[in-house]
């Protein structure tokens, strides 16, 4: 119940206040590191936070309902990715509308939910055209972040030099279950929980179907360097105590982790095929947030590809 008054105070009180004091930042590379709101147009701001100098410029895009400070999280004393890259070129992150911040409600300015993948696109090209970040861009995604950076390869092509999809969500893990299962999936997936939604109704959801169906009417992507990261830890042993904590709704089946297992093994080597000599790496000894477990072979990742940017390559080395 305190934790229920507590984030209704914030939805009340904070969420208006950010509203009113974040000043909207146009030009926003002209002025070195900074954080703050940028007017997209349509009477919308966006949160966008940078550090660094050189060129390509990373931009770092979060997985479902993360917003961008979850690039400066990691495990224990591990480094964090967004301060790393930002040590060696360039760095940008974006809260999309609906993604908290701990308890606190997004900075960016609510939209209509669900969203899909085009949706996010869209409003992650006005805010970089908005806060004059040029590219070329080294675009990172983590999860469903993979799809977004996707789409923006394939529908802006000379912007973007290079991609790190990190444990990224695809339209190769719905081809690779039965109807039946993607139905469990798509439901967790989607994030129609009711109590949250209660909590924060403009709580970020997403249009899982709508957003696959994108990605596979994209045109297909140009050579470039790109590096896969693939998580190694099982989820099918999870399961079941996940169903006993109240983490999964109870009618999900306990051995459908193994069956997500094994679907994502064959996405990701999917996604491993997209360009020539693309790098995947699957011993990552992490789950799914890679960029929090094992910040340090995002930030390697992110380098490699950088480099290769800088250096003229269209491929990997091998």
């Amino acid at each position: 119940m305190k934790r229920l008054s507590r984030l209704r105070v914030l939805l009340i009180v904070v969420l208006p206040l950010v509203y009113s004091l974040g000043v909207a930042v146009g030009h926003a590379a002209e002025s070195g590191n900074f954080a703050g709101l940028v007017d997209i147009g349509s009477g919308r701001k966006m949160y966008l936070k940078c550090s660094g100098h050189g060129s390509p410029v990373v931009i770092l895009v979060g997985g479902f309902r993360a917003s961008a400070d979850d690039w400066s999280i990691s495990d224990k004393s591990k480094p964090t990715v967004f301060a790393d890259v930002g040590k060696f070129t360039r760095v940008c992150a974006c809260d999309r509308p609906g993604t908290p911040v701990g308890e606190k409600p997004s900075r960016s300015d609510p939209v209509p939910q669900p969203t899909t993948a085009k949706d996010a696109l869209a409003d992650l090209h006005g805010l970089l055209t908005a806060a004059g970040e040029a590219g070329p861009y080294v675009l990172v995604g983590h999860s469903y972040g993979g799809l977004i950076v996707r789409l923006y390869a394939s529908t802006y092509p000379k912007d973007v030099s290079g991609l790190v999809l990190v444990d990224a969500l695809s339209e190769g893990l719905r081809d690779a279950e039965t109807p039946q299962q993607w139905a469990i999936q798509r439901k967790l997936v989607q994030g129609d929980d009711p109590e949250s939604l209660a909590l924060y109704p403009a709580l970020e959801r997403i249009d899982v179907d709508s957003s696959c169906d994108q990605i596979r009417a994209a045109p297909a992507l140009h050579s470039m360097p790109m590096v896969v990261l693939s998580a190694d830890h099982p989820w099918g042993p999870q399961v079941k105590a996940m169903i006993a904590a109240g983490k999964l709704p109870a009618e999900v089946p306990p051995d459908y982790g193994y069956v997500v297992d094994a679907a994502q093994k064959k996405a990701q080597e999917r996604l491993a095929k997209l360009v020539p000599n693309e790098k995947h790496v699957t011993k990552t000894n992490s789950g799914h947030e890679i960029h929090k477990e094992q910040p340090q072979l995002v930030i390697d990742a992110i380098r490699e590809v950088v480099e290769a940017v800088r250096s003229g390559r269209r491929e990997l080395a091998r």
